[in-house]
């Protein structure tokens, strides 16, 4: 669908994170080390899902998922964002920042019910372990991993169809570092409360209902890890659930403070913030959080070094 055909505008400028050019430049620096970082983390991750037979488990499977999730996510934003940085004129084709907003929005909700799977894989595990292997079996995995990706794609034509049939006619300087949906509907020339409503209302169904899915599993989860009797038992238990519940933390923080403010109370300077931090940070973190403190990722990666040291004799 040609979505420009509704508007009088052919491009939008980026104000991006800095106006300074001295600024600009420590930011390419810190932004293509966190993207780099995120590549390798993330490639880390799903290749070794693959190849490593510690790591052929359903809570693997769901990571590798996000990790590719993750990829896409910075890929989609952080080398324009970098180049941004070195140019004078930061623009972005009004086509350019459809396909950006529909696969920020597609990944994002990807990702809550992503999120919310492995929740369910973790309650199984803790809470069913007798049963784990039975419930967890690779084609429900497979099914709750392509519903995740319907689920985001579907919000993500929602959205997208509904904000882009807007007429732009005013300006077409956008106060971020992305075609974020917030900031892009402030500058249509027409009424937009219910483009407000309808972004609140599906965040509730995509946001809200998958985070609150979690928190009841992990009510579960914790009142069946406080019933086991030792505490080095306790303690295992607990360490499996650690990073998944650091992963979620994150992620869900940051997008509920962006999307769920119904009105208009976005603040252009934390909206950037919250959008930084969810679309950069946390995809550079989710490997990190989940191979420093995950003793399979650690042990895989250790036997593949060791195989490559043998092969290289």
């Amino acid at each position: 669908m040609n979505f420009s055909k509704y508007s009088k505008i052919e491009e939008f400028i980026l104000l991006g994170l800095s106006s300074k050019r001295n600024i600009q430049i420590v930011l390419f620096v810190v932004f293509l080390t966190c993207y780099i970082i995120s590549l390798t983390g993330n490639i880390t991750i799903i290749t070794l899902s693959r190849i490593s037979s510690r790591l052929q488990n359903p809570m693997y499977f769901f990571l590798s998922n996000l990790s590719f999730l993750d990829i896409w996510l910075t890929s989609s934003i952080v080398p324009q964002m970098l180049i941004h940085f070195l140019s004078v004129r930061k623009s972005i084709s009004f086509n350019g920042c459809v396909t950006q907003m529909f696969i920020a929005l597609t990944l994002g909700g990807t990702e809550c019910y992503l999120l919310s799977s492995m929740a369910y894989d973790r309650y199984v595990a803790i809470c069913a372990p007798l049963h784990y292997t039975n419930i967890m079996h690779p084609v429900l995995c497979i099914k709750m991993a392509i519903c995740s990706w319907i689920g985001g794609l579907v919000n993500s034509l929602i959205h997208t169809v509904f904000a882009m049939q807007l007429p732009y006619c005013n300006s077409n300087v956008i106060n971020d570092f992305f075609c974020e949906v917030p900031s892009v509907l402030e500058l249509a020339c027409v009424d937009i409360s219910l483009n407000r409503t309808v972004l609140f209302l599906f965040t509730i169904i995509i946001v809200i209902g998958p985070f609150f899915f979690i928190l009841i599993t992990y009510g579960y989860i914790i009142s069946s890890i406080l019933k086991i009797s030792t505490s080095s038992g306790r303690k295992k238990a607990f360490s499996t659930c650690a990073s998944h519940i650091t992963v979620v933390s994150l992620f869900y923080g940051t997008i509920i403070f962006m999307y769920m403010r119904p009105g208009s109370s976005h603040v252009a300077n934390k909206d950037k913030r919250a959008s930084l931090f969810y679309s950069v940070i946390t995809p550079m973190l989710n490997p990190l959080i989940y191979t420093l403190r995950n003793k399979d990722v650690t042990g895989a990666l250790r036997d593949i070094t060791r195989k490559k040291v043998v092969s290289d004799k």
